[in-house]
């Protein structure tokens, strides 16, 4: 899988495909309030706001001329889908997303922008997915996972490649999960260079479905409320190879309320005048709750977190941050 990671790296930033270095950034009023070198690895600035271009760009590059030719559908909350359009859109290739009626406009506007054609289902992010599933079959498409593909991962996980190659001292990487795609694939990459390095999950307390896997060593059924980290709700399909594969590389996981999820938000536009979703702020918050609670743990250590995409309503941002 190393090499593929390796591999998949070069590939997605080689011309057409457009996928961006992110930039590390230290960020000195976390470090203060944490006595940690804290670094926030700035994949919402990814040319589609969201790490998720990176996935859909390795896949996609890999396809015979005959399967792009017949265009390709994916089902996505928004960021995936984003990414698949825009990918599409650099080689050629049509896109049909699926998504929940639920799902941001800010990111649904932003696909039929790219050129992507929409369908919206009832339901969450799963049942987008098993929709589209059965679409791809049905028609002879390729159906492009958020998660569960192994290309995917791999692209995924060069967000782990440049994070090593920026900072071979890190100690430790906080991310958000949903399908499991980023955090499998980057901790692979990162425990492959350093295996002492800590891998922390962090998810919302009231969309957990992925964690709750996790514990069970099985997928089932979860029940879920609204939630500010929309990028990672919802459920996973019962086969996925993230599963597996996370179990083995999450070394530690957390959960954090809707309420610290919004002050991490608003600490982060305060602190680092960045706009960040949900998701990036579950991450965060995830990391200051960890350090609260142990602080002598992580006092000193070299922290990554990954604000993993900022596709979010302005309106909406401002009622989160604005108090």
């Amino acid at each position: 899988m190393i090499d593929k990671i390796i591999a998949a790296n070069k590939l997605i930033k080689t011309p057409p495909n457009a996928v961006r270095t992110t930039p590390l950034e230290k960020s000195l009023l976390l470090s203060q309030q944490t006595s940690a070198n804290i670094f926030l690895k700035y994949e919402s600035l990814q040319l589609t706001g969201s790490f998720k271009l990176r996935g859909a760009t390795n896949k996609l590059a890999q396809l015979t001329e005959t399967q792009r030719q017949q265009g390709v559908i994916t089902a996505s909350t928004g960021n995936h889908g984003l990414g698949v359009v825009m990918a599409c859109k650099l080689l050629g290739v049509a896109a049909t997303i699926y998504v929940p009626k639920a799902a941001s406009k800010t990111k649904t506007d932003a696909i039929k922008q790219l050129g992507g054609e929409l369908v919206f289902v009832e339901g969450d992010g799963y049942v987008a997915e098993t929709t589209a599933k059965h679409q791809a079959t049905t028609t002879g498409k390729i159906y492009i996972s958020p998660y569960n593909d192994i290309e995917v991962i791999c692209g995924q996980a060069s967000v782990g490649v440049e994070l090593m190659q920026q900072m071979p001292e890190l100690d430790v990487i906080f991310t958000a999960v949903g399908g499991g795609g980023l955090i499998g694939g980057l901790a692979s990459f990162a425990k492959h260079i350093n295996p002492k390095i800590e891998i922390v999950g962090c998810w919302p307390e009231v969309a957990r479905s992925f964690y709750e896997a996790l514990k069970a060593g099985k997928v089932f059924e979860v029940a879920e409320a609204y939630t500010l980290s929309d990028g990672t709700a919802g459920g996973v399909e019962p086969d996925t190879i993230t599963l597996e594969l996370c179990q083995k590389v999450i070394d530690t996981k957390i959960l954090v309320s809707e309420a610290e999820i919004a002050d991490a938000m608003r600490l982060i536009a305060t602190s680092e005048r960045q706009i960040i979703e949900g998701a990036a702020g579950v991450a965060v918050a995830g990391a200051l709750k960890c350090i609260a609670e142990k602080p002598q743990h992580y006092q000193g250590k070299n922290i990554a977190i990954i604000i993993c995409g900022r596709n979010i309503e302005f309106e909406k941002f401002e009622q989160i941050t604005c108090r």
